[in-house]
Parts: C-alpha cells; structure tokens; sequence
C-alpha cells in the first residue's frame, strides 16, 4: 500500500465521524434550540466521540463499515449532542 492509498484509506474510514461532527452542532441547535457551548467546540467533541466509536468499531468486530458500527455512531452523536446542550435542563 502506498502513502496516498494509506492517506484516502484513513480519510474514507474517518468520514462518516467527521460528516456527523459538521451536521450534529447544527441539527442540535433545530431540534433541542440553542446550546450552552460553541459550535466549533462541540464540533471537535464529535469529531473525536465519532473517530473513537469507528476505531471501537474496527478493533471489536474485525471489520470496519459494519452497520453496527455506524447505528452506534449515530446513537453516541445524538447522546453527546443532548449532554452539551444540556437536554435534561428545563428552558
């Protein structure tokens, strides 16, 4: 494997992390209204929940791309979005 296959095949796994760290701030602000923290800060939390459950992902069941995986991707990212805007807060 060379250093650029090497280089789009860690870009191709991180993706779908990265996609869901741009997305959830946003969406988060829509559904649950306007958080406590700033956006590029909750946007780098996801990041690195995201990059963390598609490792976890990858080392527990030996494969990445599993739909697992990415059902557990999404359910973290909701999870983590509800505890930064602080959810359980009566507004």
């Amino acid at each position: 494997m060379t250093v650029w296959q090497l280089t789009l095949h860690l870009f191709h796994f991180v993706m779908p992390a990265l996609a869901m760290a741009l997305a959830m701030p946003w969406l988060g602000r829509w559904v649950i209204g306007r958080g406590q923290g700033r956006v590029w800060r909750r946007t780098l939390v996801h990041a690195l929940v995201g990059i963390l459950v598609l490792t976890a992902g990858l080392v527990l069941q030996g494969d990445d791309g599993k739909m697992s995986t990415y059902a557990a991707l999404v359910l973290v990212a909701a999870t983590a979005e509800w505890w930064m805007q602080r959810g359980w807060a009566p507004r």
